[in-house]
């Protein structure tokens, strides 16, 4: 099992490149998932004291991808003029997010 870096945010592009940026941003959230069973799957192997937390620190980070996938979430929908403005805040989760992973993998590791 080998634990990747922190998922990367593709650049935030003009509006008339949404499409092509949602893509890359869906294949980053499928890697993050991928990093998240792999997590759970090493706790799974963790001896008993440290099992709880490897889980404590999986489920943080699956707590904080939801919470991203709400910011996602909003960001597709936006309108044109929105677009920049909602994007700014989806960026600032997914900082946070990146964080908190490469937090976990050098606890992991």
């Amino acid at each position: 099992m080998s634990v990747q870096n922190s998922p990367q945010l593709p650049k935030l592009p003009s509006a008339d490149q949404r499409e092509a940026y949602q893509a890359k941003v869906a294949a980053e959230l499928d890697k993050l998932n991928a990093q998240i069973d792999e997590f759970r799957a090493k706790a799974d192997q963790a001896k008993a004291e440290a099992e709880a937390t490897y889980y404590s620190r999986v489920e943080e980070l699956a707590a904080q991808r939801d919470a991203l996938l709400v910011k996602w979430q909003e960001v597709q929908s936006a309108s044109e003029a929105a677009w920049q403005d909602i994007n700014t805040g989806f960026e600032a989760a997914w900082n946070e997010l990146a964080q908190a992973f490469d937090n976990a993998i050098k606890h992991f590791s």
